[in-house]
């Protein structure tokens, strides 16, 4: 039955990887997203349902528009299929639960935004906005409302805690060197981890960074990344993994 389960979840994740990323593309540009129909960015041909199966259909296209030819953007099979592979993950990891929840959450979360980071270096207020709401109800289900209260707290620390590590990159870098989306994503994290766990998420995804932004510094000359991927997956793996407070204070002693 989990077999079936996590195919079940596989499936839904494709379906989703594909709707996230429109979102991602279409509300930097304040495009609509749920009234506005599938269709190619070249010729502006409504996709049918055969053109939108995941995965499926763009390499039964071969990668390209059936009509105008023009090349379909690769991320999107990548984000179809590494959604569903998140999807079936989370459910293996908390099976049918509130928390489940809160992981699908993170998974949507990360998808979105690696398409708007990645292509407009933008996370968009609408998107914040939206998951906050999310994971509160989520939290409040799973700790009452002392438990929400507490990460209220821990999200506006976290969001202090990254206001200061900007200005701190601001002053050693003489330039911009943390945008306000990933400041104000902070508070998200506070609504799942605790203030410890939270701390150790923007060290885990600023070590995550670090190798990429080397990279692109040496290959392209290129000093800015988007560094909101990476703090989102470093939440996931935090998440995911079910590290606590205590493991990390073991660990550390």
């Amino acid at each position: 039955m989990d077999l079936l389960y996590l195919v079940i979840f596989f499936i839904f994740g494709t379906v989703f990887g594909s709707f996230f990323a429109v979102v991602g593309l279409r509300l930097p540009k304040h495009e609509s997203f749920m009234n506005t129909r599938s269709h190619c960015d070249t010729c502006g041909h409504e996709l049918k349902f055969y053109e939108m199966i995941p995965l499926f259909s763009y390499f039964i296209q071969g990668g390209k528009c059936r009509y105008c030819k023009a090349k379909i953007d690769s991320m999107l099979p990548f984000m179809e299929f590494f959604t569903g592979v998140l999807f079936a993950t989370a459910y293996y990891s908390f099976h049918f639960s509130y928390e489940l929840g809160i992981a699908l959450g993170i998974v949507a979360l990360l998808m979105i935004v690696v398409v708007s980071d990645l292509t407009y270096y933008i996370i968009c207020d609408e998107i914040l906005v939206f998951f906050s709401f999310y994971f509160f109800i989520f939290q409040f289900f799973i700790s009452g409302i002392p438990g929400v209260i507490s990460h209220i707290f821990t999200g506006l620390y976290l969001f202090i805690l990254m206001y200061f590590v900007m200005l701190m990159g601001n002053k050693l870098f003489k330039k911009e060197s943390l945008g306000g989306g990933d400041i104000k994503m902070m508070f998200l994290f506070g609504l799942i981890l605790d203030p410890l766990l939270g701390t150790l998420s923007i060290f885990l995804g600023s070590l995550l960074a670090l190798p990429i932004s080397l990279f692109f510094l040496y290959r392209k000359k290129e000093n800015m990344i988007p560094f909101g991927p990476f703090l989102i997956l470093a939440l996931a793996m935090i998440y995911f993994t079910k590290i606590t407070t205590p493991m990390v204070i073991s660990w550390l002693n």
